[in-house]
């Protein structure tokens, strides 16, 4: 198995959580590969918590697709594919749409506010050259429309989708080579998102999706053949 820098939680929030932020960061990071073993028992001995706890981020973390539970075999990172990323920007395209569609009718101050603070967050957060903060208010500005579309299904399937978005993400920024979205990349997403015409704004979602997929496709492919 890898060799890890994790340091033992703090334990002044719930184990489960602290597992889970700590083994995702490692994920997302690299230094838990794709396709990596995990070992109960040196995962354990590092973050120095008891198996329980342990075992319960680790299913969570399957729940979010960065988990592969594989009966017989073992418990491994989840590899990333082409297809897999393929899948990713399908779905989430249609997520987004449909979560617009819901919300149209319903935006109101709060939802605008909403919108032009996270805005603001994620140009602050791309200013400082922070890639971790930038990942962050990225993933919470399009949490925006998911919040307020009064639909508890679709909420939970993007919080689930999450983590995979977090994933995706940090290869984005590598693939480009910077640490985050050019300053102006979600000024016409804001701009249609608090507009009039919603089908202009469901076009913009297919293309802002789109935006700098083919360097992730390359990115992840190199990845695949060398696992």
């Amino acid at each position: 198995m890898t060799v890890l820098n994790l340091k033992p939680i703090l334990k002044n929030r719930t184990l489960r959580a602290d597992v889970v932020e700590k083994l995702k960061d490692a994920i997302i990071s690299g230094d838990l590969p794709p396709g990596t073993k995990l070992v109960e028992s040196q995962l354990s001995s590092l973050l120095g918590v008891s198996r329980g706890p342990l075992r319960e981020a680790i299913r969570q973390l399957a729940e979010q697709g960065l988990i592969d539970n594989i009966p017989y075999t073992g418990t491994y990172v989840a590899n990333i594919t082409v297809q897999a990323i393929r899948e990713l920007y399908s779905f989430r395209t249609e997520l987004e749409q449909f979560a617009f569609k819901l919300v149209w009718e319903q935006r109101d101050d709060a939802f605008h506010d909403e919108l032009i603070l996270q805005l603001e967050k994620l140009s602050l957060a791309i200013k400082s050259d922070d890639h971790i903060a930038t990942i962050f208010e990225e993933l919470e500005l399009h949490n925006v429309v998911y919040k307020h579309c009064g639909h508890a299904l679709l909420q939970d399937t993007w919080q689930r989708l999450r983590g995979r978005l977090h994933l995706y993400f940090t290869l984005h920024q590598k693939a480009h080579n910077r640490t985050g979205p050019y300053i102006n990349a979600h000024d016409k997403y804001v701009k249609l998102a608090l507009g009039d015409d919603l089908p202009a704004m469901l076009d913009h979602i297919t293309e802002h999706m789109q935006q700098g997929y083919q360097k992730v496709e390359s990115l992840v492919s190199e990845i695949e053949s060398q696992n």
